[in-house]
């Protein structure tokens, strides 16, 4: 066992904050190494000291399909990806029907997903109606485009508990989104008193140990109501395709290592897609999802995720699964 890397996760779990380099030697550790498995374990430990041992499902509506201009290379709706050429929106009763659905479900958080293009205003519109239809206090989250001070009251004032919200992997060099931008986005939300979920994502075998860094301590500076880690989903004919993806066994170090730079103070620690290595190795959040889906090429997704099927994946990794709303989003 190398003392260093012991050395880490001790402070780690004796609630020290990991520094720059610290968090570059876990990222470090060959994957399937002892380090890499003492690594998993303090992650799962303080996880569940974190969230008191009760996992979640969150789940997510998307509302529209079509070409988007933000052209994240990652992501099915980018223009250049040519995977969608016509705009499709999703009815707002089959909308309020997933939700419903998801409520009844068990789902801890309903998210509503929409690309850049979608109109803000339609966004809140049904937010709305979606709350107003809500039989729970489960919370509901935008996963949406950046936003201005105005809009984020807005978002606030129909509902709206939190957003989900990222400085992704290669922003502003795979994607044409300022990073900074999406900063101010998550500034503005904070301040309106929107709470903000937020990941490592979507991670490739291309991203260095640096970036992986980088982007991590943004997420801790976020102050966020989970962070955590969700590897890349190529979209055939990308550019990104060419470097292949990371296995679960690799991104299971990684969101560990996340973990423990986070610190016990964010309740939660998520990855994507659901898997057990991932919620064996301390991730306490997992999505069901339907409707339109950046990492799919389907108008609405096939990927399957519902959330009793999202639930036994945490139960199988030997979790307990909160009922009723979110801890993350209170």
């Amino acid at each position: 066992m190398d003392k260093t890397i012991r050395q880490i996760v001790d402070k780690a779990l004796g609630g020290g904050e990991l520094n720059a380099s610290e968090l570059r030697a876990l990222f470090a550790v060959p994957y399937l190494s002892e380090e890499s498995y003492l690594i998993q374990y303090a992650s799962r430990k303080m996880s569940d000291d974190a969230c008191k041992g009760k996992a979640e499902v969150h789940a997510q509506v998307g509302l529209n399909s079509g070409s988007c201009p933000r052209d994240c290379q990652f992501c099915s709706f980018a223009a250049m990806n040519k995977v969608f050429t016509s705009s499709k929106v999703r009815p707002l009763e089959e909308i309020i029907e997933s939700c419903l659905n998801f409520e009844a479900g068990g789902a801890n958080a309903i998210y509503l997903m929409a690309t850049a293009t979608y109109k803000f205003e339609d966004f809140l519109k049904v937010g709305r109606e979606v709350k107003n239809a809500l039989k729970t206090e489960v919370p509901l989250i935008a996963n949406v485009g950046d936003f201005d001070e105005d809009e984020a009251k807005a978002l606030k004032k129909s509902g709206f508990a939190g957003i989900y919200h990222a400085v992704r992997l290669g922003e502003g060099v795979i994607t044409k989104i300022d990073p900074q931008k999406r900063l101010q986005t998550v500034s503005l939300a904070a301040k309106a008193g929107l709470r903000v979920g937020t990941c490592l994502e979507p991670v490739g075998p291309e991203h260095t140990l640096e970036e992986l860094v980088e982007k991590t301590l943004i997420t801790r500076d976020m102050k966020p109501a989970y962070s955590g880690a969700g590897r890349r989903v190529n979209i055939p004919g990308s550019p990104l395709a060419a470097h292949g993806s990371l296995s679960y066994a690799q991104m299971a170090l990684i969101l560990a290592a996340v973990r423990l730079a986070i610190g016990y103070d964010v309740v939660g620690n998520c990855t994507h897609e659901p898997n057990k290595i991932g919620a064996m190795a301390g991730a306490s959040l997992l999505w069901a999802e339907v409707g339109s889906n950046p990492r799919d090429t389907s108008e609405s997704t096939v990927r399957g995720w519902t959330v009793k099927n999202t639930q036994e994946v945490l139960t199988e990794a030997g979790w307990e699964i909160l009922e009723g709303p979110s801890m993350m989003y209170r």
